[in-house]
């Protein structure tokens, strides 16, 4: 893969995408033809949180350079672009379950207008920014998936924090190239510990589905999302465009579950309780007003906000990536899992 210039840099980069995405420009994606051959002189530039350890980033390659910082801060982000010019920027930094709901405006919007502000002054070319699908919300009927062209109906806070971000890059389209990438739920190596939470209800019983679980969701497995963000940055068509980057097909909520704990049983050795916690699809709907109720009072639950999810259906189109990019997701469900039990037990993460 050959970039405009010798430097890209990275927000976000020890988040579950920011670091498969060093992984990726360092070690190359085999599965695309494209992307196969890393840049041997390519110089990467991380941002990290101050607190946060940066040895796992220096291991992978000592053309990384690491630097301490936060996105709410202009200064930083003057550092982190500083002598780039011409330099690829891949924008993974976000919040998405924070303490207070002001985070996700004071990290997710005005943390990239600083971000893109500091990129626009140093000359960045081209800056890939990282939102979600969530400013399109839930879809209007099961059978319909989300297009580049559907329109703006954010879901909650998050959603409205995504929406506002999205249109604050359209704004500085001009003077840089931008490309706006839109990810649903990740999965993969090097997820948190909520991932792994997930695996473990799966096992013992406790997974939970609201409703008759046929409601689909868009997964990205994260070598995909990285497939789509390298693409995004080195596709000269891209640039002022929006991309839905996810695996081929979206899964049902039954199909996801099913999968997990057929794969802990059959390969990993886990013995599964094979249950569900099954609520009728109003448990969603109470949660969903609990969740509107306490964002509010700018106050945010994980749990609640979750379970207001999970009798709807949030489902994309990657036709157009596909057509424009050459976006080519090779991994899906079964095979993704698989990787990603196996990279749990590799790390001795218990299950």
């Amino acid at each position: 893969m050959q970039f405009p210039s010798n430097q890209v840099l990275i927000t976000g980069a020890l988040g579950w995408l920011g670091i498969s995405l060093v992984e990726a420009l360092v070690k190359g994606l085999p599965d695309h033809k494209l992307l196969q051959e890393p840049s041997a002189d390519l110089r990467i530039r991380c941002l990290v949180l101050p607190g946060q350890d940066a040895g796992a980033l220096r291991k992978i390659s000592d053309r990384i350079g690491v630097l301490t910082g936060d996105v709410r801060s202009p200064a930083d982000c003057e550092r982190l672009c500083r002598d780039a010019k011409g330099a690829v920027l891949f924008h993974t930094a976000g919040i998405i379950h924070p303490a207070k709901v002001s985070e996700f405006y004071q990290i997710n919007v005005e943390g990239t207008c600083h971000l893109l502000d500091a990129a626009i002054k140093a000359g960045v070319r081209r800056a890939v920014i990282v939102s979600s699908n969530s400013p399109c919300g839930c879809n209007p009927h099961p059978d319909h998936l989300f297009d580049e062209q559907s329109p703006y109906h954010p879901y909650m806070n998050y959603g409205r924090s995504k929406m506002r971000m999205e249109l604050t890059v359209r704004e500085r389209q001009g003077r840089l190239e931008t490309v706006i990438i839109r990810p649903p739920w990740f999965y993969g190596p090097n997820q948190p510990p909520r991932q792994t939470l997930f695996f473990q209800m799966i096992r013992d019983g406790k997974a939970p589905i609201v409703g008759n679980g046929e409601n689909l969701r868009s997964m990205g497995y994260i070598e995909n999302l990285c497939q789509g963000l390298l693409l995004a940055a080195l596709v000269e068509r891209a640039s002022g465009q929006t991309y839905w980057i996810a695996d081929q097909r979206p899964y049902s909520m039954n199909e996801i579950i099913d999968t997990i704990e057929r794969l802990l049983e059959t390969e990993f050795g886990q013995k599964c309780a094979h249950k569900r916690m099954r609520l009728p699809g109003f448990a969603s709907e109470i949660a969903l007003v609990a969740d509107a109720s306490l964002q509010a009072l700018g106050l945010y639950n994980q749990k609640i906000h979750v379970l207001s999810e999970m009798n709807k259906t949030i489902a994309c189109s990657v036709a157009r990536a596909e057509a424009e990019l050459d976006y080519r997701p090779t991994v899906a469900l079964e095979e993704g899992m698989r990787r990603s039990l196996k990279w749990c037990l590799g790390r001795r993460i218990k299950l």
